[in-house]
């Protein structure tokens, strides 16, 4: 599902407590943050099915990961900066759980979306330019 993360080759880059984003939100992120489900609160057993609850969790897990490290504040600053964001969004009824329950999973459909027109594009990009350079009979002693 993920890259696991870990030190690239021949740096000297601490060791990760998580392997994957997996291994965090099972061991960590389940057992720490906890919030009654219904009402305001959504999650999906099958949260690994979301592309966006995986891409804020692995954000959150990856920002845990370096701020853990910080002396002193490192994990007060990750609350505000990183959790604090993610988690309304995460498990808000607007979420990407918005559909599911604690008994299921209910796949949502994409944006509908058409396929690019370049020919319309260009022509927008034609009328609505500017013209570059000084307006006419600027400079000309006029």
């Amino acid at each position: 599902m993920t890259t696991p993360a870990g030190p690239a080759p021949g740096t000297d880059v601490p060791v990760p407590v998580f392997s994957v984003v997996e291994d965090w939100v099972a061991e960590y992120f389940l057992l720490m943050f906890r919030r009654p489900l219904g009402g305001m609160y959504r999650w999906c057993p099958q949260w690994w099915a979301h592309p966006e609850a995986v891409s804020r969790l692995t954000a959150l897990w990856r920002s845990w990961e370096a701020m853990r490290l910080e002396p002193a504040t490192g994990i007060s600053d990750w609350y505000g900066s990183h959790l604090d964001h993610h988690l309304p969004i995460l498990l808000g009824p607007d979420g990407p759980f918005c559909q599911c329950s604690k008994d299921g999973h209910l796949e949502l459909p994409p944006f509908p979306a058409d396929p690019v027109d370049y020919d319309l594009l260009d022509q927008d990009d034609d009328s609505a330019a500017p013209p570059i350079g000084p307006p006419p009979g600027a400079g000309d002693g006029g």
